[in-house]
This record gives structure tokens, C-alpha cells and sequence, in this order.
């Protein structure tokens, strides 16, 4: 059976005003895949937080090295 490692990492927009809005919370995610350099992005996975302040979003995205 082959393997391969998966990573992973969450990201949230900062908090404070705008911390809910998921179109640039998006856009924040897709600058961190490309910085990351060739990778295949397996899955996407968006969390809402509930705080007293309201929902606080975040995206966890799955990827493994394109070389690999």
C-alpha cells in the first residue's frame, strides 16, 4: 500500500471588525496556498466559531507537496 503524508493549517481572518467576512477570509487562504509553493490541495474545510461577539469563521485546508 502507498502512503503520503498530509498537512494541514487553519486560518482565520484577525480579530475585530470584519473578522466575519468569508470573502476575505477566502482571499487570505488563497495567498497562503500560494506562498506555499506547488501543492495539491486535497480539501477545504470551513469552521464557524460562535463568540459573544458573533460567528468567527475559519478555513482549514488539507494539501500534500505536488512533488510528492
Amino acid at each position: 500500500m502507498e502512503s503520503w503524508t498530509i498537512r494541514h493549517f487553519s486560518q482565520a481572518n484577525p480579530a475585530g471588525a470584519g473578522r466575519n467576512d468569508v470573502p476575505a477570509l477566502l482571499r487570505r487562504v488563497a495567498d497562503s496556498i500560494e506562498s506555499l509553493g506547488p501543492v495539491e490541495v486535497q480539501d477545504l474545510v470551513l469552521h464557524t466559531e460562535t463568540t459573544g461577539d458573533g460567528p468567527w469563521p475559519s478555513l482549514t485546508v488539507y494539501y500534500h507537496d505536488a512533488e510528492s
